[in-house]
């Protein structure tokens, strides 16, 4: 049995994880190999939270896996460009942790667990900084949980991505994906990207004796003379932790936390039951918060029929963005950034303010392509080919702009520019696909530039983009061993954070492609490192 009822659950356990992401589990993993007696407690009926419903990249520079790939890396070189990444906002006792942790995370999961990782021959986000380099991304080989019953059904479904991992999808370039594979992997139940990995340190912590429970909501939280005592749902269970990890995801869904605390609206890929309850836990035992106005954040196109978990959702929209034949408008119809530009940074463009009133000046904002883009690529999911219900059309730019409520001289100026440009294959207004990062998402057989092609073949087309988030990245404040901190910068007894319920060691920064899963599997390390270092004797 994978998951145990909550009636058959022990009184007492040396750790209580709550949160069955891949932080959670990590922290488990490694509590679990010091001997103590180690409980994940998930929320929801599946297991695997953000971690399983997301691409499954982790970004961790001079991580051993690189070398043997061939991707040369130094901590030097990785500490000179967080510093630069982040602008000096991360100490450099954080970098020194970061560069130093991530890597020996790197090294357990790949030595002492079931996870499979492969590196990518990815740039980082910030090619041009000091210290960048290739290689830095891990993805997670294919997983066929059919050797361990039970365990597809335990685990989150991926939400729209293919069933190919990242290094299949980057040796594609571009072109379709076998559907005689997918339907393989779809009948068999093989997991990819992020459902790899979880559904791999699922099995490593099942080996290791730890105990999993689903549909197990914490709702109360509180420091007795025997440690913790964890109250599930309206007091289902009740049982006593000695030391209680807060693994438990951001809170992108709760809309009185975002209200609180994001300085603009954001519509949430995430799995719904990302509502903080870590952080709310977190804030009732005494903690302090840090980084929150911090998100992961990707620009999103919602179409109508993309929902997850019943509820209303979308898909990252990079790509589309990037792609060439495309240009992403505000309704004065201009553009406003290099839309091939890493999709963290580009979010942020999308709260800019209207200095002539205070307004959002780049939201509402829209994808604008043509039919020879449209036959091309797919958008949101879409066909190849064939325009969807959702998507607005008309004949010419003018048209299509009081459509969407653009203003047409706007757009038709923008068009005029923009397309002058493609023909000569440089963005003289952006920069867009000038740099390798660009690249690496445009269409490799555009030329002269991958990102770059007239939009200009009637029919026209437009979607709505708004700024999104994979999850937010404030919460906890802890120490860089996860020990959450009270108000005084003092240790809570007993008490540890990780990943998205815990603050950003990278201070709203994104330094490359699996940052929210690397530092989130970075501080889980970390937690279990600590938790193991100081388990109590046995007898």
């Amino acid at each position: 049995m994978i998951t145990t009822p909550l009636a058959d659950l022990r009184d007492h356990y040396d750790v209580t994880v709550i949160g069955s992401g891949a932080a959670g589990l990590v922290a488990a993993a490694r509590a679990a190999d010091a001997g103590l007696s180690v409980l994940v407690l998930e929320k929801t009926a599946r297991l695997g939270g953000t971690s399983a419903a997301g691409g499954g990249v982790l970004w961790a520079p001079c991580n051993p896996l690189m070398e043997k790939a061939g991707y040369p890396d130094s901590g030097e070189a990785a500490a000179r460009y967080l510093r630069a990444v982040t602008e000096d906002r991360m100490t450099d006792a954080e970098i020194d942790w970061y560069v130093t942790t991530s890597a020996a995370a790197v090294r357990y999961l790949d030595e002492r667990t079931e996870v499979r990782l492969t590196p990518l021959a990815r740039p980082d986000y910030h090619p041009d900084r000091a210290g960048a380099a290739t290689g830095r991304g891990l993805d997670n080989d294919p997983f066929d949980p059919a050797p361990h019953p039970g365990l597809a059904d335990a685990l989150r479904p991926p939400t729209y991505f293919p069933l190919i991992s990242m290094n299949e999808r980057d040796a594609l370039q571009g072109a379709p994906v076998d559907p005689e594979l997918l339907a393989e992997r779809r009948r068999s139940g093989v997991r990819t990207m992020g459902g790899a990995l979880v559904g791999r340190l699922v099995v490593t912590v099942l080996g290791r004796g730890v105990t999993l429970a689903a549909s197990a909501r914490v709702t109360g939280l509180e420091r007795g003379d025997e440690g913790w005592t964890v109250t599930v749902g309206d007091g289902t269970a009740r049982l006593t932790a000695g030391r209680v990890v807060l693994a438990s995801g951001g809170f992108e869904w709760n809309p009185r936390l975002r209200d609180a605390y994001l300085p603009f609206p954001v519509t949430p890929i995430s799995p719904p039951g990302n509502e903080g309850d870590g952080l709310l836990l977190g804030l009732t035992a005494g903690a302090a918060v840090g980084d929150m106005t911090a998100v992961w954040g990707v620009p999103v196109i919602t179409a109508p029929t993309q929902r997850y978990d019943g509820r209303p959702s979308g898909r990252m929209g990079n790509v589309e963005l990037t792609l060439p034949g495309s240009v992403t408008v505000n309704a004065q119809g201009r553009r406003f950034v290099n839309e091939a530009t890493n999709y963290h940074d580009l979010n942020r463009v999308f709260g800019n303010a209207d200095p002539r009133g205070g307004r959002r000046a780049n939201a509402p904002a829209w994808l604008v392509f043509d039919r020879a883009y449209l036959d091309k690529y797919a958008v949101a999911g879409s066909t190849p080919g064939l325009p969807e219900e959702w998507m607005v059309t008309a004949d010419s730019p003018a048209g299509l702009a009081r459509a969407c409520g653009i203003d047409p001289a706007g757009l038709e100026r923008t068009l005029q520019r923009f397309n002058a440009d493609a023909r000569n294959g440089v963005d003289t207004e952006f920069g867009r696909g000038s740099s390798e990062q660009d690249r690496h998402l445009g269409d490799p057989a555009n030329t002269p530039n991958p990102c770059l092609a007239p939009v200009e073949k009637a029919p026209f087309y437009a979607v709505r983009v708004h700024a999104g988030v994979l999850g937010t990245a404030g919460g906890l404040r802890t120490d860089l061993d996860g020990r959450v901190l009270d108000g005084h910068g003092r240790p809570i007894e007993g008490l540890y954070a990780a990943g998205n319920c815990s603050a950003t060691v990278f201070h709203d920064a994104y330094p490359g492609g699996g940052a929210t899963l690397g530092s989130a599997i970075t501080r889980g390390f970390a937690v279990g490192e600590h938790l193991a270092a100081t388990a109590p004797p046995t007898a």
